[in-house]
């Protein structure tokens, strides 16, 4: 000791005596020396090793240090024999207030003895070293033994009679089993949560009617009684940092839920819907109580999951349970577009008991399906008796109440079953999701869609487009156009629902069981109801259009004497155009680019559809072409204008919209030119036709030189120049045929759509 003394009184001296290099040069310069002792990096050790260079240095050093190893070995033989002493007597005293049953100055000396003890672990050799430490450990056995009889007597297994209150004895006995081997405090803890619960197990015997599901109540108001008589009698018998209430609390609940998952099974056929829930919701009731008294710091057993904080989401479906009324009027609105950070669990006892109620879901999965089976038939009934709904030219088109109900029953359903399970039942809930958002698209959107009065089977596309010439057009009412949107903006509401209500199963779900949660078929279910909705407008307009046309191709061309204003065919698509449109864009307000959609394929229905008839127009004297060039173009410049045509707001049509029209309509433009062109020389007209139409099919050209009035003589002869003409082929291109084929004109593209869309809608 004095050795480490003297080192550090050295140490804290050199660091004193240590002076900056300015201070030491200030110094050497007022006070110059050469004396080793005074210069700035003096080393002792060296200066010694200097003067005394050989053996006899260590002969002088010899006597110090042996007295200094003396010392040292005195001054530990002392500390030995005090730590003996101390041992030996602690050791006696021990023994001595054990048999005395003096827990508490037990709990003071046994600390102290086994402190002491620790010191002569490396002399175990000794023999009297060795015999203290069994001692020591034979002592602390007699103590854990005799604690546990203790207790025993106080609280007897197969006792009837609980005493009256606490014992100084005992609260003592638990300071010293703090210090014994943990299995005494665990033995101790065992013994009287179990003497305690003892009652609990008689009065809810499996035979008892107070143990079935209706009077689950009782059950949690009797632990709750004595809960609050263990904090009367023994609150202060047991240390604080054991967490007694804690205990009986976990031990009880673990009791609990094996003593209800008996009797369910017994008792299965029994259980019904209202019961089942009842249960589970006193039960969740009293695991909220649990966590709002305790920390669940005990709950070391395994039986629960660790909850850990979820991860940050951008789940736009995500809302909290604490406002269901909130959420409900955010669901209807659709207003589900902010996300809100998700809460951290805070019930650490959540399911400790309820988790026995999960292999009976099924009865709730099964009530589920079938109220969602009458959901459905409701909302087709009452649809029925309503009728369509009232046309919308201001807000948009208006999208049918029952799908808001339907999304709001399913928010409902959702957030229930994540309280109860998030394993198995939560898929088997999200299969039933899945049947009723497929029933609700084909039964109450799709199955309401408008049918034409010539489609006694049902709705098809050849139903709207064969019309006999010159009969009535079979047309949609306003009411039928408004319910089209109307279906239209309510598929769109539930497929962007859909997509939201999965992200929301899948936080809710287990992680384990997110790649089960999928309703993308049912997303594509409500995108064909949209197209749907969308060729049956196209349809309606196309063929509103057709017997214009069929107007157009029937008049003598031939005879045109004189250019004056728009045809009638040109006034009646307009009027058609100007009828159905605004009706459709105004029910269409709030989902626009369905709108742009419908403009979109009604223009690449009706374009090549026009110049198909436009060929049927033969002969075509100059003046007969000049007025369809000048009809041509005033139709061109109306379906440019359509998207915003009737509208007191003029907007800029999509530029993919009208990429469309200019592409299709000043290709016939640039069919009436050739027409209007004369054929003399061919060469001449052959390039020109070339030139302007850039089409290599040797048909087209055929169609023109029929439309120009050539016999078929004539057309011979040009028909081999125009194939003399013909650019060359690219490389690995066999023939002009062959690019025909692969660049199929506007006209054979129409005829494969319609023939796709025919297929279509045979298979829905």
């Amino acid at each position: 000791m004095m050795e480490e003394e003297e080192l550090e009184f050295v140490e804290e001296l050199e660091a004193v005596l240590q002076l900056t290099p300015e201070v030491q040069l200030a110094i050497e310069q007022v006070f110059p020396s050469q004396d080793p002792l005074d210069q700035a990096d003096f080393n002792a050790v060296e200066y010694i090793n200097t003067l005394f260079p050989t053996e006899q240095v260590k002969e002088i050093t010899r006597d110090i240090k042996q007295l200094d190893h003396a010392k040292r070995h005195l001054t530990t033989s002392i500390t030995t024999l005090n730590h003996l002493h101390m041992l030996a007597g602690g050791v006696d005293s021990l023994e001595a207030m054990t048999r005395r049953r003096q827990y508490g100055e037990v709990a003071n000396l046994l600390q102290g003895v086994m402190n002491v003890l620790e010191h002569f672990h490396k002399y175990m050799g000794i023999p009297q070293i060795r015999q203290l430490s069994e001692r020591v450990k034979a002592a602390q056995t007699e103590l854990g033994q005799q604690i546990l009889a203790d207790f025993e007597e106080a609280f007897p297994s197969q006792g009837t009679k609980r005493p009256g209150g606490p014992s100084n004895v005992l609260r003592d006995a638990c300071l010293v089993a703090n210090i014994l081997d943990p299995r005494i405090k665990q033995e101790i803890i065992k013994k009287f949560i179990k003497q305690h619960l003892s009652e609990y197990l008689v009065l809810f015997q499996e035979n008892q009617d107070v143990a079935w599901l209706d009077k689950i109540d009782r059950r949690y108001a009797w632990v709750k009684r004595q809960l609050v008589d263990y904090e009367e009698k023994y609150g202060r018998m047991f240390p604080r940092e054991w967490y007694m209430t804690e205990r009986i609390s976990v031990e009880f609940c673990h009791v609990t839920r094996t003593e209800l998952s008996k009797i369910m099974r017994a008792r299965a056929k029994e259980i019904e819907v209202k019961l089942l829930l009842f249960a589970i919701q006193r039960t969740t009731n009293f695991e909220g109580f649990l966590a709002k008294r305790f920390s669940g710091c005990t709950l070391t057993d395994g039986t629960l999951k660790k909850l850990e904080s979820p991860p940050p989401s951008t789940n736009p479906f995500l809302e909290e349970e604490t406002a269901p009324e909130m959420e409900e009027l955010a669901l209807e609105k659709g207003e589900l577009e902010q996300p809100k950070k998700p809460k951290a669990p805070d019930n650490p006892f959540h399911g400790i008991v309820s988790k026995c109620f999960e292999p009976h879901l099924y009865v709730y999965i099964e009530s589920q399906d079938k109220n969602l089976s009458e959901l459905i038939d409701r909302f087709v009934a009452d649809f029925k008796a309503q009728g369509p709904p009232k046309p919308n030219t201001d807000e948009g088109g208006a999208v049918l109440p029952s799908c808001a109900d339907l999304f709001v029953y399913y928010k409902k359903c959702m957030v229930q079953c994540s309280q109860l399970s998030t394993g198995e039942p939560m898929v088997a809930l999200t299969t039933i999701f899945q049947k009723y958002l497929r029933e609700y698209a084909w039964k109450t959107l799709s199955g309401n869609l408008p049918k034409t009065s010539s489609s006694s089977g049902g709705l098809t596309i050849s139903s709207l487009l064969k019309e006999k010439e010159g009969s009535e057009v079979a047309r949609f009412t306003l009411e039928e156009l408004c319910l089209i949107c109307s279906i239209l903006s309510t598929a769109e509401y539930c497929l962007a629902t859909t997509q939201q209500l999965e992200e929301k199963l899948k936080e809710k779900v287990d992680v384990s069981l997110t790649e089960r949660i999928n309703l993308t078929g049912e997303m594509d279910t409500f995108s064909t109801v949209i197209s749907s909705s969308i060729q049956l407008l196209v349809q309606d307009l196309d063929a509103a259009c057709d017997p214009a046309l069929i107007a157009m191709s029937k008049m003598p061309w031939q005879n045109v004497e004189h250019v004056g204003d728009q045809s009638p065919y040109v006034t009646s698509v307009i009027l058609h155009i100007k009828q159905n449109v605004p009706i459709i864009r105004d029910n269409l307000a709030s989902t626009r680019k369905y709108f742009t959609q419908f403009c979109i394929k009604f223009a690449n229905s009706f374009i090549p559809k026009f110049i198909t008839h436009l060929f049927k127009c033969k002969p075509i004297s100059m003046v007969g072409a000049e007025q369809l060039l000048l009809d041509t173009h005033s139709l061109k410049m109306v379906l440019l204008d359509l998207p915003s045509i009737g509208s007191q707001v003029v907007r800029k049509a999509p530029a993919s919209y009208t990429k469309i029209v200019v592409k299709g309509m000043t290709r016939a433009e640039m069919i009436l030119k050739v027409v209007m062109a004369p054929h003399e020389p061919l060469v001449v007209f052959v390039d020109n036709y070339i030139k302007l139409l850039t089409d290599c099919n040797t048909e087209t050209f055929q169609k023109i030189l029929d439309m120009k009035g050539l016999k078929r003589s004539e057309q011979s002869s040009m028909l081999e120049l125009f194939r003399q003409r013909l650019p060359a082929p690219p490389s690995g291109t066999e023939s002009s045929s062959t690019l025909s084929l692969m660049a199929p004109t506007p006209e054979q593209e129409s005829s494969r759509i319609r023939k796709l869309e025919k297929l279509i809608k045979k298979r829905l």
